[in-house]
């Protein structure tokens, strides 16, 4: 993955020293601890640090994976993003911990955002869907790792739940099986690059937002009770949309191996979501009762951002205008 082009003052300073071997830098005085600065520019600059600790850049040293002066940029980079989650997402009443596996439930059905899978399923036209996959892409091309960091976090029952889960996720040992690969096979049929990080400068920050929430999560142990409580969210609200989103592939003439990404998600993740709600969140509540109340934010921040993204795309669709991060972004077909 190529490092994209900046998008203002704290990538174009991050993305320079990045260049260059790994050294001290000072974080720009545009980074405070508080006040306002362009979310364009602050997602991307997040994304990109949390981007080393996963497959990296080419040309940018491995060795500044824990460079101290990317990890303080990173860590005021993650301080307005915690403050920026909480301005968009009301933090849920911590639950009795048996009550857990309910309280997800419930969370999960008072959700009433727009459903972009019901548009994808009937009402999307094929360049619309191209759209839809090159935003999804950020993530899906890296299924299941921002989740993974939970693992050696976890004792006993969360645990073995939480590899369970992940197991499937990566194929149970078939390469050819890891949805990845079978996101980059949709990817292929519908002529777009299935290479890692590909769309990286075609996505806006909504769509980084996804992505960082989860690293946030998954690389601060702090965070683990919401890193669990996203994931069960995150499985709960995926076997439906994704039979909407085969059916609308059928709709547009998509074959068995363009929909097989989203038609292995709908029994599997009908199956996730009772691993998750009970064996891992629940199981977790129990032991750690104090975090009952992060593992339903976790959700939430799950669930709002899903919103968000899908406000995003409706309402730029409505207006005729693509759903990229420049309206003349050039998507790259294979």
């Amino acid at each position: 993955m190529q490092l994209p082009a900046p998008r203002g003052p704290l990538t174009e300073r991050l993305f320079t020293e990045l260049a260059r071997p790994p050294h001290a830098f000072a974080p720009p005085p545009t980074v405070p601890y508080g006040g306002p600065f362009d979310e364009e520019d602050a997602q991307l600059a997040l994304f990109a640090s949390y981007e080393l600790h996963y497959q990296g850049f080419d040309g940018v040293d491995d060795r500044w994976e824990w460079n101290s002066s990317v990890l303080a940029l990173r860590e005021r980079l993650e301080r307005w993003f915690e403050r920026w989650l909480a301005r968009r997402v009301p933090r849920p009443p911590a639950p009795p911990p048996r009550e857990v596996p309910r309280a997800l439930a419930a969370l999960v059905a008072a959700d009433d955002g727009p459903s972009l899978s019901a548009f994808m399923r009937a009402g999307a036209d094929a360049e619309q869907f191209r759209e839809f996959v090159i935003h999804r892409s950020i993530y899906q091309l890296k299924e299941a790792d921002p989740h993974t960091w939970g693992i050696p976090r976890l004792l006993g029952r969360p645990k073995a739940a939480l590899v369970e889960i992940q197991s499937d996720e990566y194929g149970g040992g078939r390469p050819e099986r890891m949805h990845a690969e079978l996101f980059r096979a949709t990817m292929r049929g519908l002529g777009l690059d299935d290479a890692y990080g590909a769309y990286l400068g075609s996505v806006p920050g909504v769509t980084l937002a996804i992505s960082n929430v989860m690293s946030l999560f998954g690389l601060h142990r702090r965070h683990r009770a919401a890193l669990l409580g996203h994931l069960a969210a995150f499985e709960m609200t995926s076997s439906i949309p994704n039979r909407r989103y085969s059916q609308g592939l059928r709709r547009l003439g998509g074959d068995a191996g363009v929909r097989r990404y989203y038609d292995e998600h709908v029994q599997a993740d009908a199956v996730h979501e009772q691993i998750a709600t009970h064996d891992m969140c629940g199981a977790f509540a129990a032991e750690h009762a104090g975090l009952a109340g992060d593992i339903l934010y976790g959700a939430a921040c799950a669930l709002t951002l899903d919103r968000l993204f899908a406000e995003h795309l409706l309402g730029r669709w409505r207006e005729g205008r693509t759903s990229l991060w420049h309206a003349d972004a050039e998507v790259t077909t294979r």
